[in-house]
């Protein structure tokens, strides 16, 4: 019959674990996939009633001796190993191997045999199969519970039990299996620098059904048999562990912000034409140069203008070249009548060297014969 103990710890748990799990849990904390755990520390065993059961009992009483009592414990080492997978939502199946060590400190009980010296230690081994809920990420801490159920081996090394009143010493030595029930509560301290490692720290309550060990009652003074029969014992453990825990599939980390879609800078163009072999402007001409003045204007100084004058290929390059030159000047010193700084203006010069419309050398193209002025 399983422990009510037991049955009050998971109860708690699961009242605690109900409002706690709405609490979100960080991708990266969360355990996706195959993960292995180890933890070692600290098993506080309960103290233990026992009795001698059958045959045994009988004659111990026909000694005036009581057949029950109860031992104490030295604290002791417990270690598991724990090999599971996690689901990515904050649930974990995993199974467990364990061990248990704790040196008998004492007995109590036995009336009639006097003031009692005991020795011995008791082993326990066993696997589990446990079910786990990450209950979210808190800061730096990812709280969980769990429950599971298994299989434990009790196993007692030369247990030794002896009062000062009477010859008769009690000996137990050998081992028993049985179902095995336990509760955990525990804080996962994921690593930054270790995707998918974390370290652990948890408390385990575990306790199997009562254990029946092999014993012997014997005179200490010849070592002769008295009795023999079983103990019967309780066991129930509190464990107290330090671990580590890798996930074999860790989360990426999220994204860094991509950064932001900058628009290139818009180019505007204005063309200002020119009549043939001329460089002075049309009223057409300034009111496009007046268009794209304004245009600068409302920038706040921010545009800057590139003027660029241009020629047909009537004439010779060098003719050319310096029609151009004349034509762009001609549109800066608009652009500085309408309010725009002359130091916003670059002025180059093309000639006949990049046309708008291709012609042959010597063709008088209307198109060709232009200032192009680009804000930036």
């Amino acid at each position: 019959m399983l422990n009510s103990r037991f049955f009050l710890l998971l109860s708690t748990a699961l009242f605690v674990a109900r409002p706690v799990a709405a609490q979100v849990l960080r991708p990266t904390d969360a355990v996706s996939g195959p993960y292995i755990a180890a933890g070692a520390g600290l098993n506080l065993l309960q103290d233990s009633s026992l009795s001698v059961e059958g045959n045994g009992a009988t004659q111990l009483r026909g000694l005036g001796i009581n057949p029950s009592g109860s031992l104490t414990f030295d604290p002791g080492f417990a270690g598991v190993l724990s090999l599971g997978w996690g689901f990515g939502n904050g649930l974990r199946a995993e199974v467990e191997g364990n061990f248990r060590r704790n040196e008998i400190e004492g007995a109590s009980g036995f009336s009639g045999a006097g003031r009692l010296g005991a020795s011995g230690q008791q082993d326990s081994y066993g696997i589990m199969a446990n079910v786990l809920l990450d209950l979210g990420s808190f800061g730096p801490v990812v709280p969980y519970v769990g429950a599971g159920l298994g299989y434990v081996v009790t196993d007692w090394r030369q247990l030794r039990l002896s009062g000062n009143a009477t010859d008769v010493r009690l000996t137990a030595s050998g081992s028993d299996g049985r179902f095995a029930f336990q509760g955990i509560a525990g804080l996962a301290f994921p690593l930054e620098f270790l995707p998918g490692a974390a370290v652990t720290a948890e408390y385990r309550f575990i306790g199997t059904q009562n254990p029946s060990i092999p014993a012997r009652a014997e005179s200490r003074s010849t070592g002769a048999a008295i009795a023999s029969g079983r103990v019967e014992t309780e066991t129930y453990n509190h464990s107290l562990l330090l671990g580590i825990r890798y996930a074999f599939n860790p989360a990426p980390p999220a994204p860094a912000a991509a950064a932001p879609n900058v628009a290139p800078p818009t180019v505007r163009t204005f063309l200002v034409f020119f009549d043939y072999d001329r460089a002075d402007l049309t009223e057409r001409a300034r009111q496009i140069i007046a268009e794209a003045s304004l245009n600068a204007r409302r920038t706040g100084g921010a545009t800057r203008l590139e003027v660029s004058g241009h020629t047909d290929r009537a004439g010779t390059p060098a003719y050319n070249q310096a029609l151009s030159q004349r034509r762009a000047d001609a549109v800066a010193a608009e652009l500085v009548r309408n309010g725009v700084a002359r130091g916003d203006i670059l002025v180059t010069a093309f000639g006949e060297t990049r046309p708008l419309v291709a012609t042959g050398d010597g063709a008088r193209e209307p198109q060709n014969r232009r200032v192009e002025i680009l804000l930036r």
